[in-house]
């Protein structure tokens, strides 16, 4: 048979080997705790600091954001009308030799036929060529027009040639005041008020400099067209196309040759 064995308990630690065993309750580790902590401290402090920077910097975002917003909330208007008063050239007028008006609504003969009643043409002149939305030459009609509100035939001239552009309207003007026994030394341009920049430009490259160029563009009020261009959506494409059709006269009259031309040229219109 087995004897039975006796365990005999551990002995008790004394406060002294407590000491030397546990390093927690250890000199030595309370030295290096005392020295860990200012390092401890110096980190959640520099913690605390990045948080309340990024705070800062969240509303400083913020404020001017909202800055941003309000401004343009107070001054878009502005800025809107600004792009489209750009556009729109208007001369104090004097009287000039011929009135060219450039194909368009009827509402642009009208304007000018009103324009020649005031005493500021001697001439109307119109031109265009054939219209296949409304199927009829532009000159001929506008001639019709001004005919049946009393403006002397003798005081209206047309030119019906093919057109594919404002350039090419301004061309015929050209030829026009070539040909013509009365010499010519002013002009004055109707049209609709955002097209006048471009039209400026074109008459400007084509027509001799020693000629007057006055434009008067049709009052917002008698065309379709508003002032607050961005409320119509017929104004709204007005204003697009005009600022994209200033680039392309640039680039098709100013800057282009040989092929570049020849491709340019086949996108002429308006």
């Amino acid at each position: 048979m087995f004897g039975l064995i006796a365990f005999q308990p551990f002995p008790q630690e004394s406060d002294e080997q407590k000491n030397l065993i546990n390093p927690i309750n250890s000199a030595l580790f309370k030295n290096y705790k005392n020295r860990i902590h200012p390092i401890h401290s110096i980190l959640r402090t520099s913690v605390m600091n990045k948080n309340r920077m990024r705070k800062k910097y969240k509303t400083i975002i913020g404020l001017t954001l909202l800055l941003l917003i309000g401004t343009l909330f107070l001054t878009g208007e502005k800025i809107l009308l600004a792009i489209g008063n750009f556009l729109v050239i208007k001369d104090d007028l004097q009287p000039a030799d011929v009135i060219h008006v450039i194909a368009g609504g009827d509402y642009r003969t009208d304007y000018a036929i009103k324009l020649y009643q005031q005493g500021y043409g001697k001439q109307i002149f119109f031109t265009g060529g054939w219209c296949q939305r409304h199927n009829f030459f532009h000159g001929q009609h506008g001639k019709e027009l001004a005919a049946k509100q009393g403006i002397p035939i003798s005081a209206i001239a047309i030119d019906d040639s093919e057109v594919k552009s404002t350039y090419s309207e301004v061309v015929r003007l050209k030829e026009y005041i070539a040909q013509n026994q009365m010499r010519i030394r002013s002009v004055i341009v109707v049209s609709d008020p955002h097209h006048m920049w471009r039209a400026r430009w074109t008459y400007k490259n084509v027509i001799d400099g020693s000629i007057s160029i006055q434009m008067a563009p049709v009052p917002f009020g008698l065309s379709p067209f508003q002032r607050s261009w961005w409320t119509d959506t017929l104004s709204r494409r007005m204003v697009r196309e005009e600022y994209m059709k200033i680039l392309y006269y640039y680039a098709r009259y100013q800057f282009s040759w040989g092929p570049l031309e020849t491709w340019l040229t086949s996108l002429d219109k308006e």
